[in-house]
């Protein structure tokens, strides 16, 4: 049987008084531990998705679990059988998602919880619009049936595109969902700070949906985006079709690197117009010293550090 490896998707909000204190000693059992990923470390709290041994992945959530008000930490797992990260890193974020709302605190309150079995339910309802809290690539691969779609780029416009559309949500109950659930809690609390009377989020995300319920019961369309070498997944958690343009980190389909556009780390159809001659010569470059490293089977897991 071959070696997978396990992928933990986790946050959680809580008091951290002084994260730096908390970053080495993490950084180095992750490392230890021979974990990849990514790890954000902030006031408010802890974000991020690993991989490593099943073991490992234990040592560094039983760690976590320890932290200050991390008790009752919650986390999603699946299993790949490529380790799904280059690198490890374990940085230190004013937010743990980036929202840009210093009175948005979801320890203070968030939306009602909805389980994915009663998920369908809720949003088949007339008189509730479900919006989509993800980046628009994330959306462009699948979202739910009816969702709305912000169109936005990054977390951080959410609230502007809020105060330019609500007035289109008036007397509707919002129902609200992303990858993992972390920008819901952050974004219905915003929505309760607008006055919006009810307020509804998926708990677990996406992904927790597409673990738990049946494909043939599904209100879910397409891929979900995931920020690992998996790029994409389906129902069941299962690897979804997708690669990931290295030049945009963009998600892209086989068949989009059969167009013209398309240069292995340089550009794609959707991101050739977006850089410079000098870009792209830096991102050939940047290819080529990939390659020679692989080449002489070099690649293994790097450990960045950051002050």
């Amino acid at each position: 049987m071959a070696h997978m490896y396990t992928i933990a998707a986790l946050y959680h909000f809580a008091p951290f008084d002084d994260p730096a204190a908390l970053r080495g000693p993490l950084l180095d059992l992750c490392a230890a531990e021979g974990i990849s990923g990514s790890l954000l470390l902030a006031r408010e709290g802890i974000n991020g998705t690993i991989a490593g041994p099943r073991a490992g992945i234990d040592r560094v959530l039983a760690h976590i679990r320890a932290l200050p008000g991390c008790g009752d930490l919650d986390w999603k797992e699946s299993e790949s059988a490529a380790q799904p990260f280059r690198r490890l890193k374990v940085r230190l974020k004013k937010e743990i998602v980036t929202m840009g709302q210093p009175d948005v605190d979801p320890r203070a309150g968030v939306g009602h919880y909805v389980d994915p079995a009663d998920w369908n339910e809720l949003i088949r309802q007339g008189d509730v619009a479900v919006i989509d809290t993800r980046n628009d690539y994330e959306v462009a691969i699948g979202t739910f049936e009816g969702a709305v779609d912000p169109r936005t780029a990054s977390f951080r416009e959410f609230p502007q595109w809020w105060a330019e559309n609500k007035h289109r949500f008036h007397n509707k109950r919002i129902a609200m969902f992303c990858t993992g659930g972390i920008r819901c809690e952050k974004s219905t609390n915003f929505l309760l700070g607008e006055g919006v009377a009810e307020v509804y989020h998926l708990k677990g995300g996406i992904l927790k949906y597409l673990e738990e319920v049946p494909e043939e019961n599904s209100a879910w369309r397409g891929a979900c985006f995931v920020f690992d070498g998996r790029v994409s997944v389906g129902h069941g958690l299962r690897e979804g079709p997708h690669e990931l343009c290295y030049a945009c980190r963009r998600p892209i389909l086989p068949v989009d690197m059969d167009r013209a556009e398309y240069e292995h780390g340089v550009s794609c159809h959707q991101c050739i117009d977006e850089t410079s001659e000098a870009d792209k010569a830096r991102f050939r470059e940047r290819q080529k010293q990939i390659a020679l490293a692989e080449a002489r089977g070099a690649r293994h897991i790097k450990v960045v550090h950051e002050d």
